[in-house]
């Protein structure tokens, strides 16, 4: 059984983030969205033709693979940062430079199986880490980036940016 999570509110995170945790409902249900959203994902993805996967919208954007790929990096950066703030850790956390990461992903060399299985085992654990917080962890915060960001909102950012993104190749794809 998954646990349920309150939505964070605002304060818990940096207010760009809105527009993913925006994205989400008020349910309490952030963890059966991660899983629901990772089959809704790969449902979308194994539907489009192989050629649109390494196809960019735009010079400097980043292709298909590349997006999941980054899906995937987001996501262990952000489940370490919830960790990190659950188990109480007060030191402070930098950022990361997301295009430099896109840029050595190697995503586009990969097939698309291996990214998927990847994005997989990595949302597997993620459910798996959140499952294990009590409510008084899910509360803590910590910074990150120079942000405050506590760790239920964490969830909502990684459940949020995957929907971020899809509506990205969505809309400016095809």
């Amino acid at each position: 059984m998954m646990k349920k999570i309150e939505k964070p509110r605002e304060g818990e995170y940096a207010p760009y983030t809105i527009m993913y945790i925006g994205l989400l409902p008020d349910d309490g249900l952030v963890l059966k969205h991660l899983q629901d959203n990772l089959q809704a994902t790969k449902n979308f993805i194994l539907s489009l033709p192989a050629e649109k996967l390494a196809h960019r919208y735009a010079e400097g954007k980043w292709t298909i693979k590349e997006i999941l790929v980054h899906i995937s990096d987001d996501e262990r950066i952000y489940a370490y940062r919830a960790l990190r703030f659950a188990r109480n850790d007060k030191t402070e956390l930098p950022g990361f430079e997301q295009d430099d990461y896109a840029r050595y992903s190697g995503a586009n060399e990969r097939g698309l199986n291996d990214i998927l299985e990847e994005l997989t085992t990595v949302r597997n654990a993620t459910i798996s880490l959140f499952n294990s917080f009590d409510n008084e962890a899910l509360t803590r915060a910590g910074v990150a980036n120079g942000n405050i960001m506590s760790v239920r909102a964490a969830a909502y950012h990684i459940a949020g940016h995957e929907l971020h993104h899809i509506n990205i190749i969505k809309e400016r794809y095809f």
